[in-house]
């Protein structure tokens, strides 16, 4: 049996939500329910049993009528075949295993199910990750884990088929975000749920030295003529159908039978072998 990398302390993880949710920044999950709220609107289909699975259950409530709402957790409390819909919102990017998340999603899918996920991707806080590490490197030498490793979509796409969904498909978009510095940004990722919950990261506080050498090397590269700093949150949109006899499915290579170039109404030019 594989054996798992923890990647996630759940308990610091839960412990950061807890203490943003007092007076929580927001603006992440607005967006990507902006976002879902989109797709959802053009998927030509009443969802009748829907669940919504998110550590802000609030922020996310309404997006789809009716919808039971589900914690975060390794293994998720939904039943086989009960949801025509589900969505994974906000929280996927700290999973230890991805895919058996995305399998339990599939699991709880009727046949024809349609499954929707938005999470953080690889290019979110890239900025604060290249500050930090020269700033820890210049002062001890090593790097610590600080910011969480999140996947690049082209991988994020292949999980939905590890996980069995039908059409999968993967997209993105990013958010940029101007801060006055780089500690107010670290301030507004406390605010947001999102500091520092990895299982490997230092159990001491970071020395003063670090934080201000990362604040003065994010300034530097990152900052703007107006003398604030930039910091990059890239979303990725996950969608994907509970397999069905009913479903369109792709044709087999060379299985056309017309030219796409008589189509278009144009000359086919043939490639070199």
């Amino acid at each position: 049996m594989e054996t798992l990398t923890k990647i996630t302390d759940r308990a610091a993880l839960s412990r950061n939500r807890a203490r943003a949710r007092k007076r929580p920044v927001t603006f992440l999950h607005e967006a990507a329910r902006a976002d879902l709220e989109d797709r959802l609107a053009m998927v030509n289909r009443e969802f009748t049993a829907p669940a919504v699975i998110s550590p802000m259950p609030d922020l996310w409530q309404g997006i789809a009528p009716g919808a039971r709402h589900v914690a975060p957790a390794e293994t998720l409390e939904l039943a086989e075949g009960a949801h025509d819909l589900v969505i994974h919102a906000m929280d996927l990017h700290w999973a230890d295993d991805p895919v058996g998340q995305l399998v339990q999603c599939r699991r709880a899918l009727r046949p024809d199910g349609f499954f929707l996920a938005v999470l953080a991707g690889g290019q979110t806080l890239h900025e604060l990750r290249a500050a930090l590490g020269q700033a820890e490197t210049e002062a001890t030498g090593g790097l610590s884990p600080r910011v969480l490793p999140m996947g690049e979509i082209r991988d994020l796409g292949a999980l939905l088929q590890r996980a069995g969904f039908a059409l999968p498909v993967a997209d993105s978009f990013a958010l940029k975000a101007s801060y006055p510095s780089a500690l107010h940004l670290m301030r507004e990722l406390r605010a947001m749920g999102e500091g520092n919950a990895l299982e490997a990261r230092l159990r001491r506080p970071t020395g003063r030295k670090v934080i201000l050498r990362a604040a003065e090397l994010y300034s530097e590269a990152f900052g703007t003529s107006e003398g604030r700093v930039t910091a990059t949150f890239e979303l990725v949109v996950l969608t994907g159908w509970a397999p069905a006899a009913d479903q369109p499915r792709p044709l087999r290579p060379g299985s056309a039978n017309a030219r796409l170039a008589d189509a278009l109404g144009t000359t086919e030019t043939k490639l070199r072998d």
